[in-house]
């Protein structure tokens, strides 16, 4: 069974043990909602999981590496379920993708053990730059609308000019979102509404 954890110490083989490292990544995003993450333990972890402490220790150095595979496996989760949303629609429909993209996120926001305190990276100040977990959400992202959002042009150039325009969106969206979801567990519908009209617009400039 194939993983997309890049900071694993063993990656499983069987599937006994990747059934055991979803135990563990399944009860540190349940102890991350109940204590946070400075509470979090790996001797917690273990107990909620059911197995030996020694279990995370074969994966994991510490808890903040346990974190970012969470993160890791919420992204790749992120993107399964965009790709599903996105074979419904025809390509060039950018409008319809975006909502998509941004409901799908809403959906894990409010759904998804841990995910409010740990989307696709560790929570601050532990945390790699958050421009850095943002420009690799861009990048995947950028990969999986290429259909919906490209320009019709081919090449490196086109490439990265797609890759800035997700950026900006990513960028902002994050901002807004934080902000929505700190003022409604939920997440503040005035505040999303506005998020989605930000993104609508700005598209519109760059892709019209």
């Amino acid at each position: 069974m194939s993983h997309a954890h890049s900071n694993l110490r063993r990656v499983p083989v069987q599937q006994r043990s990747a059934d055991r490292l979803a135990r563990i990544l399944d009860a540190g995003a349940a102890l991350l909602d109940e204590t946070g993450y400075e509470q979090l333990s790996t001797r917690a972890v273990a107990d909620r999981a059911g197995v030996p402490i020694g279990s995370v220790y074969r994966f994991f150095s510490d808890k903040r590496a346990l974190v970012e595979a969470l993160a890791e496996r919420n992204l790749e989760v992120y993107a399964r379920r965009v790709v599903a949303r996105l074979e419904a629609i025809p390509e060039r429909e950018w409008r319809a993708a975006i909502d998509a993209v941004l409901d799908e996120y809403l959906a894990m926001k409010r759904s998804v053990p841990g995910f409010a305190l740990v989307d696709f990276g560790p929570p601050a100040p532990v945390a790699d730059p958050l421009d850095e977990v943002n420009r690799r959400v861009a990048g995947r992202l950028a990969e999986l609308l290429a259909g919906h959002l490209g320009s019709g042009r081919e090449g490196a150039d086109a490439g990265a000019a797609l890759h800035r325009t997700v950026l900006v969106c990513v960028q902002a969206a994050d901002a807004l979102l934080q902000l929505a979801f700190r003022a409604d567990p939920e997440g503040d519908p005035e505040l999303i509404g506005e998020t989605r009209v930000l993104l609508q617009a700005y598209l519109a400039r760059v892709l019209a």
